[in-house]
């Protein structure tokens, strides 16, 4: 049975990107290596960043609007753009998918991750960055329709654990909840 490098990303080239020679391989599950030039390509992991916004005891979330796991819950977050470092993605993420990003955002995790798009998986490091306001007030939030079908207010207790699309966010919230002290459900 083929690995899931072989099925993907190892499969990415059929011919060396240098020489054209049919000899490249993919090793170690990371590189493609052409024995007949010397091409080396390392396939490194993608970061993506993602905001926990904590608005007077309620967590911002999406309901992603796309593959993968449209339908899911999700964070506000996508991949780093080239150029653009983790933070200011994750605020341009906020502006994009709910209308609204918080003036700052501290550092609060990172976990690794495999992105499954288009049956081909990218390796990531995703970032989490928080901010927490004492309400809600003035906050205008507003789901961009490409990205999010809804976008809520989730109390603590009422973030839908088994709903979230990605296994990192639910490691995000629940280093948020334990740095607020706060329950929540542990797996």
């Amino acid at each position: 049975m083929a690995s899931e490098n072989e099925r993907g990303v190892g499969a990415f080239f059929r011919h060396c990107p240098h020489c054209a020679s049919k000899a490249i391989g993919f090793e170690a599950g990371r590189r493609w290596v052409c024995p007949d030039c010397g091409f080396v390509y390392y396939h490194n992991v993608a970061a993506s960043a993602a905001a926990v916004l904590d608005l007077g005891g309620s967590i911002v979330m999406l309901r992603r609007a796309k593959e993968p796991r449209r339908g899911r819950w999700a964070l506000p977050g996508g991949f780093v753009d080239p150029g653009e470092g983790a933070q200011e993605c994750a605020l341009r993420e906020c502006r994009e998918e709910i209308g609204w990003a918080p003036a700052r955002l501290d550092f609060l995790a990172s976990f690794p991750n495999s992105y499954l798009y288009r049956d081909i998986p990218y390796a990531t490091c995703d970032m989490y960055f928080c901010a927490r306001l004492p309400s809600a007030e003035g906050v205008r939030l507003a789901a961009d329709p490409a990205e999010a079908s809804e976008v809520a207010l989730l109390p603590y207790e009422a973030i839908p654990w088994d709903d979230i699309a990605f296994p990192p966010a639910s490691m995000a919230l629940r280093a948020y909840l334990r740095s607020r002290g706060a329950a929540f459900p542990e797996r």
